[in-house]
């Protein structure tokens, strides 16, 4: 199975030369621009492409990678400072691909000066920073909005709405798998080093929640887990079981020491769902119980997983209450990592 970024890069040579759907963006269009210039960004530009449009510019820590990122993208600015990209009046929502502890510095210049905000996940550390970061977008009247891409992704959209019109009656597990293959021994890249918020729960448990929550009626108030710290102190593998007050359970495994299947089964009285592949899926099988039936469900495609996210985010700006609620999702999946991490005794150094 072929990592993210490889499957990413995939998905936009294959949609690359095919008509954009025009049922993506639909709300006026903002203009872009974007902090970070790494993979996450570069698939932005890239998917933005297919669409027809551009970022409108671009800040970076390090300037020459900056302008390398603007050179290959056809993007008209690039800022000396993200000061200079908060103050550009042209600029109206920002994208956020930067580390997760550097988040909420960037969320706090960005909503303060009114801009709308996008932010990879995980969208903060931890729950106070996100309160903070919703404090300042109201105060602003600016709309924030994570960009985990279970939020966005129509497939997903389309899974719950059915789920929620009673069809699948009610939910009763959730079983949820991530696992990465990363080097033992690198402590300092972002996945093993506690200076770059790096662990298993915010790198891919935050996919593997966000799941299991969307499709819970309400936030689980019960939550036991065992975790494996690296040497450096974050996690690197971890179980988690959950329990909300309608008896509904989440049961999910996560490790970045080896490969297993991204594979999420939630199960139903009448079917189960099961979706392989699930941070950017686009199809998903439904096992109906009764007869043993197998009804396969398409929604979406995998190329455009960043222009959902980007287009939720429009729309949200132009009033979507249903947009606007998916930041709710995303607070209650910071929460469950909250407790996780205070039961396993993973704290960031900005946390001390």
């Amino acid at each position: 199975m072929p990592d993210a970024a490889t499957a990413a890069a995939a998905a936009y040579e294959a949609a690359k030369n095919r008509p954009f759907p025009d049922d993506i963006f639909t709300a006026p269009q903002l203009t872009w621009a974007v902090i970070g210039c790494g993979v996450i960004a570069n698939q932005m530009a890239d998917a933005l492409s297919l669409a027809g449009r551009r970022i409108h510019g671009v800040a970076n820590r390090t300037r020459e990678k900056a302008v390398a990122f603007a050179e290959r993208h056809g993007i008209e600015r690039v800022y000396d400072s993200v000061e200079e990209l908060y103050a550009d009046p042209e600029v109206d929502a920002v994208y956020i691909t930067t580390p997760h502890n550097t988040h909420i510095r960037y969320l706090r210049g960005a909503l303060a000066a009114g801009k709308h905000v996008l932010c990879e996940k995980s969208i903060t550390l931890n729950s106070a920073e996100l309160a903070e970061a919703r404090g300042l977008a109201e105060k602003s009247g600016a709309v924030l909005m994570d960009a985990t891409t279970i939020l966005h992704m129509p497939l997903y959209v389309e899974l719950l709405r059915r789920a929620r019109s009673g069809e699948f009656g009610r939910m009763r597990l959730a079983q949820v798998n991530f696992g990465s293959f990363r080097e033992y021994g690198d402590y300092s890249s972002r996945f093993f080093n506690p200076a770059l918020a790096g662990g298993a729960l915010l790198d891919i448990g935050v996919y593997a929640l966000t799941i299991m929550r969307s499709f819970m009626e309400s936030q689980p108030t019960e939550v036991v887990s065992l975790g494996n710290l690296a040497k450096s102190g974050v996690d690197e593998e971890g179980g988690i079981v959950c329990r909300n007050a309608e008896g509904q359970i989440g049961v999910v495994s996560l490790t970045l020491h080896a490969k297993q299947p991204k594979r999420a089964v939630i199960a139903f009285d009448r079917c189960y769902l099961e979706v392989t592949g699930y941070p950017r899926a686009d199809r998903a099988s439904i096992v109906w119980t009764d007869d043993g039936r197998t009804e396969e469900v398409a929604a979406g495609e995998e190329a455009y997983a960043l222009c959902y996210e980007m287009a939720d985010l429009e729309a949200a700006v132009a009033g979507s209450a249903e947009k606007r609620v998916l930041l709710d999702y995303a607070a209650d999946v910071m929460e469950l990592m909250d407790r996780v991490r205070a039961d396993w005794g993973v704290v960031y150094p900005e946390e001390r």
